[in-house]
């Protein structure tokens, strides 16, 4: 997949378990770092996974 403009893919990890488990696609110049909340398989319950850097 080619970089277009200033998108680019992003890994989020879970802040309990530091897992790799969402790739998203992010503005890069005009965003901050992102922070979701998103289900973890590994710990099973909903937690915030943050951008990885």
């Amino acid at each position: 997949m080619a970089k277009v403009g200033n998108r680019q893919n992003k890994t989020l990890i879970c802040t309990e378990c530091t897992e790799e488990n969402y790739r998203t696609e992010r503005n890069v110049k005009k965003t901050d770092r992102l922070e979701l909340n998103k289900y973890c398989s590994n710990c099973q319950k909903h937690t915030v996974h943050k951008e990885k850097k």
